[in-house]
């Protein structure tokens, strides 16, 4: 039993001292390259009807009908309600009948104006009575241009008895269903939202608001910028959109800048634009906004995993002449789960190490190989 126990003393300090005298370790390596990147930003945002309107009573009356199905698309002009005409037409029938009346007095105005001024001429009528027959003739025309605008009043409210729609879009659910009293002191009859296109809201910190400026600045600003949309369940909207509004100045309870876009949102293919549901896009629809350049740039490019972090910042180890790992300090772009873009650090032709790297420690010798293919990813882009 000693005996055991003093050679495996023995052969502890031997099985040590090989340790160091091991190979250097096995790391998988790529070139720093360029490559075409269509950098992307991430936001959060909304989606809002460009017009709305509220479809509102002008007029007090019973509501007859209704002429449409609610969450359905109605044209411009379309009638969507009804208020009982009777009232109102007994209204354009009396207020032409004092029309008639006035223009009768008028005529009768006329012809004692044209008696007294035959009076005065002939000297047996005197001033005071032609003074009168003025002013009657003048009272009696004024009567009938208020009986005239009586009737244009009239009318009116007999027009505005059928609701018509002052825009094309999807309306809402109705408030009221016929036979109930309205007027325009009532709640909206209901909610009209444009549809194509649509309009998307989000906000950008400021720091990144003046990132986005300083990247797309040379490149033609906004023009330079794609808009696209990623919905909850992750699909990516088909239409792109483009910017068309950066609010003037940022907010001082969120330190953000307001930006809004446009975008397409037409009748999805085998859908017919009157049934609800019709279009991709809804008035306050929640989605994620991806901010694309419109064109791709060179840029070095390599994959997420080679790159590490710590108290110093990010960092990557390349291998040098002498097969040595180094350490590169590097400044990160845009980057996704699978990429990472590099704005500094890195030059064309550094060896990167992307495989093996919890074996590395800086300065030590290692063994490179290239590394093993990546797994398919969207090609060229960075978010």
């Amino acid at each position: 039993m000693i005996l055991g126990v003093v050679l495996l003393a023995a052969q502890v300090p031997a099985a040590r001292a090989q340790m160091p005298g091991g190979p250097p370790p096995a790391v998988g390596i790529i070139e720093a390259a360029r490559r075409p990147v269509t950098e992307s930003t991430e936001f959060i945002g909304r989606i809002e009807a460009i017009n709305r309107v509220d479809i509102r009573a002008r007029v007090t009356g019973f509501l007859e009908q209704r002429l449409f199905t609610e969450g359905s698309e109605v044209a411009e002009g379309a009638r969507l309600f009804t208020i009982e005409h009777a009232p109102f037409e007994a209204q354009v029938d009396q207020a032409r009948a004092n029309v008639a009346a006035a223009e009768a007095s008028l005529a009768n105005a006329r012809v004692s104006l044209t008696r007294a001024r035959d009076l005065r001429t002939s000297g047996t009528g005197t001033q005071v009575a032609l003074d009168n027959a003025v002013a009657q003739e003048r009272t009696s025309a004024a009567q009938l241009l208020g009986a005239q605008a009586a009737v244009r009043i009239a009318e009116i409210n007999l027009a505005y008895a059928d609701i018509t729609s002052p825009i094309a879009g999807a309306i809402g659910a109705t408030t009221y269903t016929p036979g109930n009293v309205v007027s325009p002191s009532s709640q909206a009859l209901a909610t009209i939202v444009s549809q194509d296109p649509m309009r998307i809201a989000f906000t950008v910190p400021q720091r990144t608001a003046i990132e986005l400026r300083n990247r797309f600045e040379g490149r033609g600003g906004t023009s330079a910028v794609v808009v696209r949309i990623r919905r909850v369940d992750g699909s990516i909207y088909e239409q792109a959109g483009r910017v068309n509004f950066i609010d003037t100045s940022i907010s001082r309870d969120t330190d953000t800048l307001l930006i809004r876009a446009t975008i397409a949102n037409p009748v999805r293919p085998g859908a017919q634009a009157d049934q609800p549901g019709a279009r991709g896009l809804i008035d306050g629809q929640f989605v994620t906004v991806l901010l694309e350049g419109a064109e791709p740039v060179q840029a070095i490019v390599i994959p997420r995993s080679a790159v590490a972090q710590d108290q110093q910042g990010f960092f990557v180890y390349v291998v040098d002449g002498e097969n040595k790992a180094q350490r590169r300090n590097i400044r990160l772009g845009t980057s996704t789960a699978e990429n990472a873009t590099i704005e500094s650090g890195l030059e064309v032709g550094d060896k990167v190490i992307t495989e093996g790297i919890q074996r590395v420690r800086p300065g030590a010798v290692v063994t490179p190989a290239p590394a093993s293919a990546p797994r398919p990813a969207a090609p060229g882009r960075a978010g």
